[in-house]
């Protein structure tokens, strides 16, 4: 089951993605008068359990009366506004770090920043070029773990019990910014600057999170070649690091980093401008789509 937040005849919706149909969920409980999660945060704050419930809901006689082609609706992010910031982990690809200076520049310990819960937008969506204040957007494809059971100080060997699943982030970063304010959040965080999507795939569906492919194309052209394989800190590692002290709770998101080939570490920096398109495929996960807007 891919999870969504989706829009059809301007009602927003939590469905699921099952065979190449959308299954808009809120409709079939209304339908049966059942009470359901209005959003996707809720639906995963409820657990392992929630799945008996949906099970049900699209099994039922009335799934069919709202069920659709994909081309039917709009997906929206499929966590349109995390409750807090999006975590993200930086140089967490040594080729990457190497790209955007040297060997120094190889973490030993885990990089946290985030971008702002207002960065993000979904599959399709444009991204805002906002010229007037940067002339150096950056594009960033990454896998993204959602959290699906909330916990502080989680161990190492619990850390996989405590993912609901996975998508992709395209984290768009103004370099300039980000050199101009010596940190991230900025560079980071400006509207629609976190493309999330196309939806979640939960996590029995990714048996290996640490082994996919991660392909990035501007203008049909490869620019990132990588694979989780790569990563310096494993998702346990990233889980466990960002729960000492601090709670993580179901539905927060975490970026998890970026292989080489972004548009700075290219001679000389290429950097994006309006009508370009991005795409993003992640193995087993699926293409995240946006294109450049004025």
């Amino acid at each position: 089951m891919n999870w969504v937040t989706a829009v059809r005849n301007d009602k927003t919706f939590v469905g699921i993605v099952k065979e190449e149909k959308v299954f808009n969920l809120t409709a079939i409980a209304e339908s049966r008068d059942v009470k359901f999660p209005s959003t996707l945060i809720e639906a995963i704050s409820l657990g392992e359990s929630f799945f008996g419930q949906v099970e049900t809901l699209i099994h039922s006689d009335s799934a069919q009366n709202y069920t659709y082609e994909l081309n039917e609706v709009r997906l929206k992010a499929p966590i349109p506004r995390p409750s807090k910031n999006v975590f993200c982990i930086g140089k967490n690809y040594r080729d990457h770090a190497i790209e955007m200076g040297s060997e120094a520049d190889i973490p030993e310990d885990i990089m946290v920043f985030s971008k702002a819960p207002t960065s993000v937008i979904g599959h399709n969506e444009g991204i805002p070029s906002h010229s007037s204040i940067t002339n150096q957007l950056d594009y960033e494809g990454e896998l993204a773990i959602i959290i699906g059971k909330t916990g502080t100080s989680i161990k190492k060997e619990e850390a996989m019990n405590h993912v609901f699943g996975y998508t992709i982030i395209n984290d768009i970063t103004a370099r300039d910014l980000q050199q101009k304010h010596k940190q991230f959040l900025l560079g980071k965080s400006l509207n629609g600057t976190c493309p999330m999507g196309p939806w979640i795939v939960h996590h029995s569906e990714v048996p290996n999170p640490d082994n996919l492919s991660i392909v990035t194309k501007v203008n049909g052209e490869v620019r990132q070649n990588g694979n989780t394989s790569a990563f310096i800190f494993d998702i346990p590692t990233i889980i466990t690091e960002l729960s000492k002290g601090m709670t993580l709770e179901a539905g927060d998101i975490i970026a998890t980093g970026t292989p080489a080939g972004v548009g700075k570490g290219m001679k000389p920096p290429v950097f994006l401008k309006p009508e370009d398109s991005i795409e993003i495929t992640i193995e087993g996960i699926g293409t995240l789509r946006n294109e450049i807007v004025e």
